[in-house]
């Protein structure tokens, strides 16, 4: 019996040690000085047909000329803070994004806007919510992170220290577009307009109601610290006030260097009733999913069944990239040190 005993010790512990093994051995390491960056500029209904050759190129290089000047950050030393800000501003002002610019019209017929930054190493964070005068709204909520005892300030409030801080403020027609304006009247039956949904154009210009086009950026930098942001117009004919998953820490936008750097775009509610990009972390953290894992079980396994639809990309501790949606596409990209880098925009190719 003692022998018998014996011999099932040996066993527990050969099955423990092989176990370690495996786990060890099929864990990643970040290598020195490496950094990389994700990003995206929304997502939903965003299909090869709906968009004319012009504007796929349209597209295609803005989301270059983003993750490269996040990258450029990263490459100089820069932190991973810096860069998340400096790729988010050049979708900011775009028309092309909801966000900034490109904001789309509530059920006023004016822009709010909100954004969020988070530091992953210590998990300080900013927010903005409800501005309409702030040209890039990150830097309002970085200013929020870096100089107040606050995370999330809204509306006026928002403003007034913005502006104290020197952060560029413009009049509310800045953020004109015809497009959005265009979107608003036909979401409010002001346009009689038949529109072919196979199509989305109208006097060729692409009216994408079923884009959620917030713009986002994870990055690492040299150090391996993660950071991540997000900024957004919010919802078309939304109603006054509202406030969607961006700039909830832990819904939209979430960095931890012991897990994952997210930033989110679609359905902002379902994002918050699921308090989806920390739930990912969560799920890293506590459950052992893998990265890929993770996004799909809160995407597809969560805030689908709710009725949400949008995608997330994620930066990990090893500075691995990895994004997943459950719309038809999504636009996005990524550039990391070791040379290789993506623009997508479409159908998931990986």
């Amino acid at each position: 019996m003692k022998k018998l005993n014996l011999l099932l010790v040996a066993l527990l512990l050969i099955v423990s040690c092989k176990e370690k093994t495996t786990k060890e051995d099929i864990e990643t390491k970040r290598e020195p000085n490496s950094f990389a960056i994700v990003i995206h500029g929304g997502a939903g209904g965003i299909k090869r047909e709906y968009f004319t050759e012009e504007q796929q190129e349209a597209y295609a290089q803005k989301l270059q000329e983003a993750i490269d000047a996040g990258y450029a950050v990263l490459e100089k030393g820069g932190i991973s803070l810096d860069a998340v800000q400096a790729a988010i501003n050049v979708m900011e002002d775009s028309p092309l994004f909801n966000a900034g610019k490109g904001a789309v019209y509530n059920s006023e017929g004016n822009q709010e806007m909100d954004a969020a930054i988070m530091d992953g190493k210590t998990l300080n964070a900013g927010a903005i919510a409800g501005v309409n005068h702030i040209k890039n709204p990150i830097l309002a909520a970085r200013i929020v992170m870096d100089s107040s005892s606050h995370v999330l300030l809204s509306g006026k409030g928002a403003e007034i220290m913005a502006k104290s801080f020197g952060i560029e403020m413009v009049d509310s027609s800045y953020f004109f577009t015809e497009k959005r304006m265009n979107q608003l009247k036909k979401i409010q039956g002001k346009e009689k307009t038949e529109l072919d949904h196979t199509a989305f154009l109208i006097k060729n210009e692409l009216i994408d109601d079923h884009k959620y086009g917030t713009v986002g950026a994870v990055a690492m930098d040299k150090t391996g610290n993660i950071a991540a942001g997000t900024s957004t117009g919010g919802m078309t004919n939304k109603k006054y006030g509202r406030v969607g998953d961006v700039p909830i820490i832990g819904a939209g936008t979430y960095a931890n260097n012991l897990t994952c750097g997210i930033s989110a775009t679609g359905t902002g509610e379902f994002f918050i009733r699921t308090v989806a990009s920390h739930e990912v972390s969560s799920l890293i953290k506590y459950k052992n999913f893998t990265p890929a894992e993770a996004l799909n079980d809160v995407l597809f396994n969560q805030i689908g069944p709710l009725g949400g639809e949008g995608g997330m990309i994620l930066l990990d501790k090893n500075g691995d990239v990895y994004w997943d949606f459950n719309s038809t596409g999504m636009f996005r990209a990524y550039k990391k040190s070791d040379g290789t880098s993506k623009v997508e925009m479409f159908e998931k190719t990986e």
